[in-house]
């Protein structure tokens, strides 16, 4: 009985009696080479976690897993890729939190992050850092509010571009304060490092490239976003532990395939990932890009996107971004 056969059968017993036919069909694959999309360039860390990542797969699977880069549209044009893919487990895709974003801030997207993809699982995720230059004076988070409160679109706030996850966290902790504060969007991290070491804005809530410069004394970190405190420095306190409860914001990588992938092609792939994230090298990776691993299931995932879509079309409407 070849591939195909198997296939066709399991996937036909999955009708009649779901364990029995989940377990021949997830067996059966995969029968060819699985790509993994990611819609973003080479050399980002979603990259080189996807690339760990895929190497355990192939490994384990007998099968080569290959990640292919289609960056494009924001992103836009890799997701749309695995969007339109045959729901058969060897399309998939490795994507950003920026899937529950893009669509409140584009005016159209060409894929529901919904009814599109069935989840397969979290792979790793990172907080925020807020961190000001000395000349602030302020020295904790209810310090910086009361400034910002006192000195309304007086402090100036950088980010790494409109829309990316520094500009949200500084708009959710507007929001969530009801502090005034000027955004100043770079491109990229390094410019908008520099301007803040140099004192040419006032903060920022950045990733653990910033890290280094508290440790010179260049810069004073006051908090972390994450739920939790960082492994990182855990001397620094959470930001909802600093007087603004129920603040969070971490950015966060994750798999999912085509709307329609077999129920046991899901479960076998959410099995791989964890084994992946567990794997000693793979650690390393994250470890080296300041990502923590967070494996979920399926159903925890698709729940984060239902929360998430919502949560961010708020932040965005009250910012006033505009969708492009």
């Amino acid at each position: 009985m070849n591939l195909k056969t198997v296939c066709v059968a399991g996937l036909a017993c999955l009708v009649i009696t779901p364990s029995v036919g989940g377990e021949a069909c997830a067996q059966a694959y995969p029968g060819k080479p699985v790509r993994m999309v990611n819609p973003f360039s080479p050399g980002g860390s979603l990259d080189l976690v996807s690339r760990a990542l895929a190497r355990t797969m192939t490994l384990e699977l007998g099968q080569s897993v290959y990640v292919d880069n289609r960056p494009g549209a924001g992103g836009n044009l890799g997701v749309e890729i695995v969007a339109k893919a045959p729901a058969d487990g060897y399309t998939l895709l490795a994507v950003q939190s920026s899937i529950t974003i893009n669509p409140s801030l584009q005016k159209q997207v060409p894929y529901d992050p919904i009814k599109d993809f069935e989840p397969i699982s979290k792979i790793s995720s990172y907080m925020f850092f807020l961190v000001v230059h000395p000349s602030t004076q302020a020295r904790s988070v209810q310090q910086l509010i009361a400034l910002a409160k006192a000195k309304p679109d007086q402090l100036t706030y950088a980010s790494v571009g409109i829309g990316s996850g520094t500009h949200l966290a500084g708009e959710l902790f507007k929001f969530m304060t009801g502090v005034k504060m000027i955004h100043v969007p770079y491109k990229g991290s390094g410019p908008s490092i520099i301007d803040l070491v140099g004192g040419q804005v006032a903060l920022m809530f950045g990733s653990t490239s910033v890290l280094p410069h508290v440790q010179t004394k260049k810069l004073v970190l006051l908090g972390v976003t994450g739920g939790k405190r960082s492994a990182f420095v855990p001397e620094a306190p959470t930001i909802a532990e600093s007087g603004v409860p129920g603040y969070e914001i971490s950015a966060w990588n994750a798999l999912f395939a085509p709307a329609g992938t077999p129920a046991a092609i899901v479960t076998r792939l959410n099995q791989l990932v964890r084994q992946g994230l567990a794997n000693a090298d793979t650690r390393t990776v994250m470890e080296a890009q300041g990502l923590d691993a967070t494996p979920s299931t399926p159903q925890e995932l698709g729940e984060l996107v239902r929360s998430e879509l919502p949560k961010w079309a708020k932040v965005i409407k009250a910012a006033g971004i505009k969708p492009e």
